[in-house]
């Protein structure tokens, strides 16, 4: 399994270990975020609760593995890798996603 994925990134063994804990480190911050975030708010329905923390999640992600990428070394790799998933998403080139000061064409 990790041979295809650093046959598929193109990426030698160390930096698909630091891709992995990339990922790992950045998914985990942002659910810590998205409970933080909706702790400002008092949402007494289970539902809304669930479908407001996926939203939020879902938009955090992006920001926080990038974030944990600079730290990585990574950044090169999830540039890129935010990109196609968003071209995916959209289905139009050149998507640009601004993050703080950082801007990802």
């Amino acid at each position: 399994m990790f041979n295809r994925l650093k046959q598929k990134w193109d990426v030698g063994p160390v930096s698909l270990f630091l891709i992995l804990c990339t990922f790992a480190i950045g998914g985990s911050l942002s659910g810590y975020a998205g409970r933080w975030f909706l702790s400002l708010f008092s949402i007494n329905s289970k539902i809304l609760y669930t479908i407001i923390y996926i939203v939020a999640v879902t938009l955090i992600w992006p920001v926080m593995v990038l974030a944990v990428s600079i730290l990585f070394g990574q950044f090169t790799f999830f540039k890129k890798y935010i990109s196609r998933l968003l071209y995916r998403i959209t289905g139009k080139a050149g998507v640009i996603l601004v993050v703080g000061t950082a801007v990802i064409n």
